[in-house]
């Protein structure tokens, strides 16, 4: 059974940072394109950063030089470095490994200006 938990958000300040983790059993989490999605309410869920087993990273422009994603696959995890917050990065942030595609449950990031 494919498990992904994810964990870190939170409610923080305008300027602040979270780090979300994404816990993966089930997988052979090396061999899988990991990555991390946001959905906004009323909006589509987005791509927000992906990384591949290779560490090739790709972001979406808006969290471009704010946001950094990494992956520990001696520990079957993949974390998102979120850096100078905004209210408009409020969002369900989900965890997703590609290809197949698997979810987590999502975790809530709220910003307060």
């Amino acid at each position: 059974q494919v498990q992904l938990t994810e964990s870190g958000g939170g409610l923080v300040q305008a300027g602040g940072s979270l780090r979300l983790s994404c816990a993966a059993s089930g997988i052979i989490f090396s061999i899988y394109t990991m990555g991390w999605y946001r959905q906004a309410p009323g909006k589509q869920r987005d791509m927000v950063a992906t990384i591949t087993s290779g560490g090739r990273v790709n972001y979406a422009d808006s969290v471009k030089g704010r946001f950094t994603i990494s992956r520990d696959n001696a520990k079957n995890t993949v974390y998102l470095q979120m850096n100078s917050l905004k209210p408009e990065d409020t969002a369900v942030y989900y965890c997703a490994a590609i290809g197949p595609s698997y979810w987590g449950q999502g975790t809530q990031v709220t910003v307060s200006s």
